[in-house]
């Protein structure tokens, strides 16, 4: 019998029931049965897969013998019998007899799941599916000539097939010394990680025995001096005095030089054999990708052979090795993602032909390392997403104006693929749709420290990216100063990791922002976040770690950028609960220790941090020079006229703030000291006349002047803004640029106080 790996090299198997490695048995011999049935379904008449699978069923039927479990016997020999009519070109294994002969395989490992007093209830249960599938088997073992290729010869299939093992089916024997790896596992890796963080505090000790040589170094220098002025002198007392202590140097000098190159070397050892000790820990947890996805080609083969299609999927880079733990947490995904493809990417035969692609459609499934990271990649050559299906379907949820889903580029509209219930089919379905369930991929993939990223051609097929660390264990971080403490961010969720000058900082909808490749990115306190109390002093350039994707992208600002470093995760301890925004703890180089970041909680508490309002402001503020510049507030629901306006303004040396409606303007004229307001008429929640008339009543801002710009060009709109008590009105469409700007100037003047 076979070896499942964990058992190789001399593993004792005494411990071990028969059943057990009966178990042991069929794990190993149905993959190969699955495998070869698969292969030969794709290439006609592969005659290794033939022997191969002659192997397997054989070496199942004897294991099954000796523990007396007779329906798979009867069952592995039927299945033997075919495979040597398929050797002797007396059978085609055609896709309905592969389905009689993947039936037996699925029933084969289900009596082998077994308990011994279980399997009289099973027998009972299925025994007329067992029959049936017993009697397909023999149909097409036993036909008595050659037979065709065609469908309508083949015998049809009359067996359903089987449910798959349940997820809570006795472990196997083979499953049972990982177990035991992986309860060690993290007791090792700890010793490891504290072997590596000891060897690295050697260096401040060298850096100390630096600073004492050179020290050393200026003492022997003065003691020369010393000798040389003493032997000018006619005391011979003190000339041999100076001698013997200059002397006495010399070996003091050499058995500093020597001892530092020693430990030097010691340390460069010590750090070699400790990152040695974390890596080998490491491979302990490593597993090659196919033991995650071995079960997919037959359940991809299955689910399109269910829903009349030709669907094969090929597996790139199956020995890519991956932490055993992210593995198992992927497989859900990747069974998503694949049915997803096979239902609603993947054309029928037809169709395909008409479009001028081969009848069967093809899914590739690539793993490889890339960058220190685990590189995931999902593409079918289907008929890809329709873009306008998704900006209609956004309108239609009124998730954006019309206006706004035409300006959405293809990316964005694929974002909204991510969310929760967002689906292009018509009707849903038990098996997949576009869309519904990717919200649990993307959560599920960022939990792992990951990022996903889709990609379609109409047409053409669709096309998905997963990025993951190669282990959790170890994560690699980007380490940053937030009040005195150490702060770490795994890599994979950076973005970016900018200074800011001051210069560049603007306040947009009465918020702090920069331009970032052309958008607006909001700055938010790390401090603040994390709840360490009030920003420090505020200095000319900003540290900034860009983190999160899409609309809830933000620029956190933290006291300084120590660098990457790769940090072995120690979990926090379960009677603290769970921290908020931290994830897992680890300790530096130097033993410090180091709060690990829970990025998506953090754009969680930043969201909630920026709905509550209170930022702190990050930006210098000169009262001095700000008292001195004439202040304007723009008011408009419009981001592009809004824009524009502002920077019209900056240009003439005015200071600009932003409000994006009437509620917004009133808030934000109310506690700041302004010499205009701009604004528009037609707003959300408070239109422009609205606003005129609250500022023209209120005590202390009547005399404020109010200029109304709104594409309302008619008699009567204009004396409606004027009767409000706006002192200037102009209309967005007759107005260019300096035609605001000299209204402006006939309101308050130019931009200097």
């Amino acid at each position: 019998m076979s070896q499942d790996n964990d058992n190789q090299g001399g593993g004792d198997l005494s411990q071990f029931s028969m059943l057990d490695l009966f178990r042991m048995e069929a794990d190993s011999q149905t993959q190969i049965l699955t495998e070869g049935l698969l292969a030969m379904e794709r290439i006609k008449g592969d005659a290794s897969a033939v022997e191969s699978m002659m192997r397997a069923a054989h070496s199942i039927k004897g294991a099954a013998a000796i523990v007396g479990l007779e329906v798979v016997v009867q069952l592995a020999h039927g299945m033997e019998d075919a495979f040597v009519a398929a050797q002797h070109g007396k059978l085609a294994l055609t896709p309905n007899r592969v389905d009689v002969l993947l039936a037996g395989v699925d029933l084969i490992l289900q009596a082998s799941r077994l308990q011994d007093s279980g399997v009289e209830a099973w027998l009972a249960a299925n025994g007329g599916q067992i029959t049936r599938t017993l009697d397909s088997i023999a149909t097409i073992a036993f036909l008595p000539e050659p037979v065709s290729l065609q469908a309508e010869t083949e015998p049809p299939p009359q067996t359903a097939i089987p449910t798959p093992v349940p997820d809570d089916a006795p472990a196997t024997a083979s499953r049972l010394p990982a177990m035991k790896h992986a309860q060690n596992f993290d007791k090792l890796l700890s010793l490891a990680s504290e072997s590596r963080i000891n060897a690295h505090q050697m260096h401040p000790f060298i850096q100390d025995m630096q600073r004492f040589k050179r020290s050393q170094s200026s003492l022997f220098s003065l003691i020369e001096q010393l000798h040389e002025a003493i032997s000018n002198g006619s005391d011979a007392s003190l000339k041999e005095k100076s001698l013997l202590a200059l002397q006495k140097t010399h070996p003091l000098k050499q058995f500093v030089l020597e001892h530092i190159a020693d430990i030097e070397a010691y340390e460069r050892r010590l750090l070699a054999v400790s990152q040695g000790m974390v890596d080998e820990v490491l491979t302990l947890r490593m597993r090659p990708f196919r033991d995650g996805v071995q079960a997919f080609p037959r359940m991809v083969r299955d689910l399109a052979r269910g829903l009349g299609k030709d669907v094969r999927l090929r597996i790139v880079g199956e020995d890519t090795l991956v932490d055993r733990d992210i593995l198992a947490r992927i497989e859900s995904p990747l069974n998503h993602m694949l049915r997803n493809a096979v239902d609603h990417g993947m054309e029928p035969p037809a169709e395909r032909l008409a479009a001028g692609k081969p009848e069967s459609g093809t899914i590739v499934l690539d793993a490889k390392h890339r960058a220190g990271m685990l590189s995931i990649e999902i593409s079918d050559d289907g008929r890809g997403v329709d873009l306008e299906k998704i900006r209609l379907r956004v309108v239609e949820r009124k998730m954006a104006s019309a206006q706004m889903a035409a300006s959405l580029s293809p990316a964005e509209l694929l974002e909204f693929l991510f969310l929760p219930a967002f689906s292009l089919k018509e009707s849903t379905t038990e098996i997949s749709g576009r869309g519904v369930g990717l919200d649990i991929v993307h959560e599920t993939i960022r939990a792992q420290n990951g990022t996903v990223r889709i990609e379609s051609e109409l047409g053409a097929g669709f096309r998905a990216y997963i990025t993951l660390p190669l282990t959790q264990s170890i994560v690699r971080a980007l380490v940053t100063d937030v009040k005195g403490e150490a702060y770490a961010v795994p890599i994979v969720q950076v973005e970016r990791v900018i200074k800011v000058p001051q210069s560049a900082i603007h306040t947009l909808e009465n918020k702090q922002f920069f331009d970032f490749n052309g958008e607006h990115l909001g700055l938010v306190s790390a401090a603040q976040v994390l709840e360490l109390g009030e920003t420090g002093a505020i200095s000319d350039e900003l540290s900034v770690v860009v983190v999160g994707s899409g609309a809830r992208r933000y620029a956190l600002v933290v006291d300084a950028i120590r660098g990457e470093q790769s940090l072995a995760v120690q979990a926090i301890d379960p009677i603290f609960g769970k921290m908020r925004d931290i994830s897992s703890a680890a300790l530096l180089d130097d033993g410090e220790p180091v709060l690990i970041l829970d990025v998506p909680d953090l754009l969680l508490s930043i969201d909630k941090l920026l709905h509550e309002g209170g930022l702190h402001q990050l930006a210098k503020s000169d009262q001095a020079e700000r008292r001195k510049t004439k202040r304007i507030l723009v008011v408009d629901d419009s981001l592009t006229v809004r824009e524009m306006e502002r920077k019209l303004l900056l240009g003439r040396g005015f200071l600009v703030d932003i409000a994006i409606d009437g509620i917004d303007g009133w808030n934000v004229v109310r506690s700041g000291d302004y010499d205009l307001v701009i604004t528009d008429v037609d707003m959300p929640r408070m239109d422009g006349i609205e606003l005129v008339t609250l500022i023209k009543k209120d005590i202390h801002l009547h005399k404020l002047p109010v200029m109304i710009v709104s594409y309302k060009d008619r008699p009567e709109d204009r004396a409606r803004g004027l009767s409000a008590g706006a002192d200037y009105y102009l209309t967005k469409g007759s107005f260019h640029d300096e035609t605001l700007l000299d209204a402006v100037n006939d309101l308050i003047g130019d931009a200097r106080r």
